[in-house]
């Protein structure tokens, strides 16, 4: 024998159902914004990334928007270790491009640790 649901039940549960879409919804608009920001400053989608720290140090990360292991997310930025500096820093993308021969150098030598 099937049994109804009372009105209130199905209000609740058709509220909750909402409350998660509009939560994947903002969460696949959230991850779409991360890529066109790392396409904006970095010229990459994903991967092996120049990134800068508030220091000014540049180094290479790996770098795959919506997921962070080694990192705290902010947004765009990360809060991560910088191996060239020693110390935990603000790290956001930089185009290859528009580093100069010594800093793209710098880069290539100065990776962070690999993913643990």
């Amino acid at each position: 024998m099937l049994r109804r649901m009372p009105g209130r039940a199905r209000r609740r549960s058709a509220q909750r159902r909402q409350r998660r879409r509009r939560g994947l919804v903002a969460g696949a608009l959230a991850l779409v914004a991360e890529v066109g920001v790392l396409w904006m400053r970095a010229g990459r989608l994903a991967g092996e990334v120049v990134v800068r720290c508030r220091s000014g140090h540049v180094y290479t990360t790996i770098w795959i928007p919506g997921i962070s292991v080694k990192s705290l997310r902010l947004g765009w930025w990360r809060v991560q270790r910088c191996p060239v500096g020693e110390h935990w820093s603000l790290v956001t993308p930089v185009r290859e491009s528009e580093l100069s021969d010594g800093d793209r150098r710098l880069a290539r030598e100065h990776r962070d640790m690999r993913i643990p």
